[in-house]
């Protein structure tokens, strides 16, 4: 457990200082506004709600919400633990639905009618591609495009104009492969290998087209993958 520990806890400070190093970058690149890093465990209610409280207090609210957050573990359906099918389930489903609640309520309360919501999904949530160890994963994207057009609904019936969109990437070159296979980082580094991947910079410009379009236009999924890549 020591170790196990220890490893968690380096893993933390590390994106702790990258996220600040990227704040100054952004600082010094002139960008408008500021990127403030706030921690928070998204696999915690009380984490994700006493982070809501904080943007509302210091920053009034919510009007874009981008859930970005997503994890595979390799448990597959026959052998898979349900440790790592409750991790990423907490995570992919339950974490994006809380924020997208605390989100939305944030928007109306301010009488914010021009909101958006946007779901970073996967391709995986279109298809079920091998291997096995993906499957789980797979179910939870699903779970993402069921709730982002759910989300459309509500929000019509509602007569809002807040939208709901999602973007669903195939292989993009992060630190995603090296979560999934921490245990053979090789395998990790070869997702990356045999073709030329997305940038995170091409699922940002992504983001960039959804959120320029007219309140009149909902984006309902944007799939977007390697020209490579075969599924």
């Amino acid at each position: 457990m020591g170790l196990e520990w220890e490893w968690s806890f380096s893993e933390e400070a590390q994106l702790h200082l990258l996220l600040k190093e990227l704040a100054a970058e952004c600082k010094s690149a002139g960008y408008p506004g500021t990127l403030i890093p706030y921690r928070c465990d998204l696999s915690n209610e009380e984490d994700i709600l006493s982070m809501f409280s904080a943007v509302r207090s210091q920053h009034s609210g919510v009007d874009i919400c981008i859930n970005n957050a997503g994890l595979a573990r390799p448990d597959t359906l026959l052998s898979g633990s349900t440790s790592g099918w409750k991790e990423m389930f907490n995570v992919n489903v339950l974490a994006l639905s809380i924020c997208t609640r605390e989100a939305c309520q944030s928007m109306r309360e301010r009488k914010v009618d021009d909101g958006h919501i946007i779901n970073i999904n996967s391709m995986c949530g279109h298809r079920v591609p091998p291997p096995a160890e993906t499957h789980f994963y797979s179910a939870t994207k699903y779970a993402v495009t069921a709730l982002t057009e759910g989300l459309r609904q509500e929000l019509r019936e509602a007569r809002s104009h807040i939208r709901a969109t999602c973007i669903s990437p195939g292989v993009v070159e992060t630190q995603f492969a090296f979560k999934l296979h921490d245990k053979d980082p090789e395998k990790a580094a070869a997702t990356y290998e045999h073709m030329k991947c997305l940038k995170p910079e091409d699922v940002a410009e992504a983001v960039i087209y959804v959120l320029s379009t007219p309140p009149h236009v909902q984006i309902g999924d944007i799939q977007m993958r390697p020209t490579e890549q075969v599924t």
